[in-house]
Parts: C-alpha cells; structure tokens; sequence
C-alpha cells in the first residue's frame, strides 16, 4: 500500500470540543492531502472513530483508515471490532492492530486459545481488515517478543524519537526486528509530547523519525489544519539525514532537554 508520509492520530480528536468540529477536522486533513488515518476504540471513549466515520464519509475507499482494540480474548476483540466497523462508517478496516502491549502477560493472553489472535486472523480472512499489527510504548523488550512470536505481522507502531536511544530504546531493541522481518513501522511519540520541541523544532523531528530504517510513517495528534499543513511543509522535500546529522540530532534533543530527558521525558516507558 502506497499512503501518505504523515497520518492523522486519532487519540488528539479529544482536544475538540464535540464530534462534529472533530470531524470538521478530519475531513480537512484528507482534503490537503492526508490519507492515513490512526484510530483506536478507545480513543475518546469511541467518539474519535464516530468523528472519523462522519469525517470521511464518501472518501472511505481513497484512505487508508486504521483502527485498534486493547482487549486480548477473542470475543472481546470481535465485539470491539464489530462496534469499530459501525461507528468508522464501513465494512473494513484497512490494519487492525492488537493496542497497548506491555509485557509478557499480554502476549500470552493473546496467543492463548481463546486469545485475541483467533479474532484477528478470522477478521482478516472474512476481509474485515486487509492487514493485522500491534501497537505498544511501554517496553521494547516487549515488542521485540510479540514480533518473534508470530511471523505473519504486517506492521507495527512504536514510539520513536531523537531522545528515544538514551532510555529503554524501541529504536536499538526493537526497530531492527521489525526491519528485518520486512514489517511496515508506524512511529509515534515524534515530538516527544512536545517536550524535544525545546531543544528541536519540528522539522528536525520529523526528518529525524522518517530517516530511520524501516520507519514508513510518522502518527501526528495533529489538533488543528495549521499544525498539520506545518508538518506537510516539513516533509514536502523530504531529503533523509545522514549519519552524522543524525548524532548531532539525537545530541541536542538531550542536552536541550535537559531534566525531561530519559524516564523523565518519556514518562510512557516502564520504570526500570
């Protein structure tokens, strides 16, 4: 699948102040040129993929529209998928991701008889979805053992920055699984929630994320057309950092954070 270099997230459409702006907005990002679209059945207690499916109504099949379910048995997963199709406005999704996994427990939960990956390869074999992933921030060890536990993945959303190499790094433990499975990776956390941006402006961060091996897409909670038209023009000449450029990034995003660097800054990571 061909889509475009940035996407929507879904989990920001909270910061309007009901569904109808939030779909106002969303229809704005597919018309200056957004076609990947991040939700998840949590986001918003359900209200960001209601505000998606009035959004993009009559655009569906042009977009590449994602959704993801938290629950790990296989009823659970089917129902929250059933409620994701109704409220997304159509028969399929086009990735399907397992969200949220933390440790162990969880992988074994959903590789379990029962589990959630019953639903998700029954989903995709009924073509309610084209393709299946899995979503996670907390640990990359974590990451790294659901990509090693099955084989037939299609893609996978990390957390991934120029501060992200100093603390519990999904970048050094867990991209490169990814990467040489041949996975499509969805980065997210690219601003650090805002955080590098004192040290870093936006563009660095974004150069910085799509420089990296594997890395297809960059999820940005962008709340308003401004903020995403800004990252548009980050990318529109899109040249990939080079090695040095991308020590010197990775160099500054700590200094200039300062005491938000490490498990300070990424306060989504496991405490170790």
């Amino acid at each position: 699948m061909q889509v475009s270099v940035l996407a929507q997230g879904g989990a920001r459409m909270d910061l309007h102040p009901d569904i109808a702006s939030a779909a106002e907005h969303v229809r704005k990002m597919y018309e200056i040129g957004i076609t990947y679209f991040d939700c998840a059945r949590v986001y918003w207690e359900g209200r960001s993929e209601e505000a998606y499916g009035i959004g993009l109504e009559g655009v569906r099949k042009n977009v590449f529209l994602t959704t993801k379910s938290p629950k790990r048995t296989r009823k659970e997963a089917e129902q929250d998928l059933e409620i994701s199709l109704r409220l997304l406005k159509t028969d399929y999704v086009d990735l399907w991701q397992m969200h949220s996994i933390e440790n162990q427990g969880d992988i074994d939960r959903i590789f379990a008889p029962g589990g959630a990956m019953e639903a998700f390869e029954a989903a995709k074999k009924a073509g309610k979805c084209r393709f299946i992933g899995f979503t996670g921030h907390f640990d990359p060890a974590a990451h790294a053992a659901m990509l090693r536990a099955y084989p037939q993945w299609d893609s996978v959303m990390m957390p991934l920055n120029a501060a992200d190499p100093v603390y519990l790094s999904f970048e050094e433990l867990a991209l490169p699984v990814a990467c040489d499975q041949g996975l499509s990776v969805q980065a997210i956390k690219i601003f650090g929630k805002g955080f590098l941006l004192r040290s870093l402006n936006p563009t660095e961060c974004l150069r910085y994320v799509l420089s990296l091996r594997g890395v297809g897409v960059a999820v940005c909670g962008a709340a308003t057309q401004g903020q995403m038209e800004d990252n548009i023009r980050a990318v529109r000449n899109f040249r990939k950092m080079s090695l040095e450029e991308l020590a010197d990034v990775r160099k500054r995003a700590l200094t200039g954070a300062g005491v938000y660097s490490g498990p300070a800054m990424e306060y989504w990571k496991k405490r170790v």
